[in-house]
C-alpha cells in the first residue's frame, strides 16, 4: 500500500469516528428549555398559539402530538417537520416562530430563536425526536 493509501485510508476513517460522535441531543436537557424560554406563554394552557393552532408544548407527548392540523414533528426529518420550518423561517412570514414581525415585537414579545437553539431541534428531530 503506497503512503497516498495511507493517507486517504485514515481520512476516511476519521471521517467515519467523527460521523459517529455526534452528541445525542436530549429533549428534557436541550430541546425543552428552548419551548419553555420561546414557546411556552403562547403554546400552553389557554395561550393564543395553542387555541388558534391546537399546538401545546407542555411535555413531550404534547409536542408530538402536534395540531389541530396534524403532526409538526416528523423524527429522523427536521426538513418534513413543520416545527423546524416555522423556527427556521422557511415558511410564511406571518407564522414564523417565535413570531417576530413587527407587530409582535411592537408589542415587546417573539424574538427570533438562535441559530444554536435552531440547530438544537433540527438535530434533536433529526436524531429521532426520542424522549430522553
Amino acid at each position: 500500500m503506497t503512503s497516498k493509501s495511507f493517507i486517504r485510508l485514515g481520512i476516511a476513517l476519521f471521517c467515519i469516528v467523527l460521523a459517529g460522535c455526534e452528541r445525542q441531543v436530549s429533549f428534557s436537557a436541550d430541546v425543552r428549555p428552548i419551548l419553555d424560554n420561546y414557546c411556552i406563554s403562547c403554546h400552553s394552557g389557554s395561550g393564543e398559539g395553542e387555541a388558534a393552532s391546537g399546538f401545546a408544548v407542555d411535555d413531550y407527548d404534547s409536542v408530538m402530538q402536534g395540531t389541530k392540523f396534524g403532526q409538526v414533528v416528523v423524527p429522523g426529518s427536521s426538513m418534513s417537520s413543520s416545527l423546524y420550518l416555522v423556527v427556521t423561517e422557511r415558511v410564511d412570514p406571518k407564522i414564523h416562530m417565535p413570531p417576530h414581525h413587527d407587530e409582535s415585537l411592537a408589542e415587546g414579545r417573539g424574538f427570533a430563536l438562535s441559530r444554536t437553539n435552531i440547530e438544537t431541534i433540527g438535530t434533536w428531530i433529526d436524531q429521532g425526536a426520542k424522549n430522553n
